[in-house]
């Protein structure tokens, strides 16, 4: 599609860019990075929340059509849109590393009321909100991420 690398590799950062941009103005938006508006979703028993279900359909929504767009180019041996190929998972076991990871994982998003993507949006509004959550949140994720290379060499 594209006719040399550079343009290629300044296709990806554009379209890398936009994707980020768009998605943190989605989690700003829809108060995602809220940890209380997170913690009110989870919280069923109480003063639930729901519109983070409402986030997360919407999410679902956009994600079954990008897949559903990237099968039918994958299908057709297309590349995507910036010229790459395209890699669609196709690993479908649940091992007991995955369920042990999705738990440790949802007991930290429910004790903080943050989760990744959220966390890096209020880590960039640390100096306007004092977001201090995200800073040891982060923190936390990354030895996570330092355990899990030292374990799985």
């Amino acid at each position: 599609m594209l006719s040399n690398n550079n343009d290629n590799a300044w296709i990806k950062n554009i379209i890398g860019f936009l994707s980020g941009l768009i998605f943190g103005i989605g989690l700003l938006l829809s108060g995602m990075t809220n940890p209380a508006k997170v913690i009110g979703f989870l919280d069923i028993t109480g003063a639930w929340d729901i519109s983070l279900a409402l986030v997360m359909g919407g999410a679902l929504i956009i994600a079954f059509v990008g897949f559903a767009i990237a099968k039918k180019r994958v299908a057709n041996q297309e590349t995507s849109y910036s010229g790459e190929p395209i890699g669609l998972p196709t690993n479908t076991n649940i091992t007991a590393q995955l369920v042990i990871g999705s738990t440790l994982f949802g007991m930290g998003w429910g004790l903080a009321g943050i989760c990744p993507g959220p966390a890096v949006v209020m880590l960039g509004g640390l100096a306007f909100n004092g977001a201090w959550q995200a800073v040891v949140f982060i923190l936390a994720m990354l030895a996570g991420m330092f355990v899990y290379q030292l374990t799985n060499k």
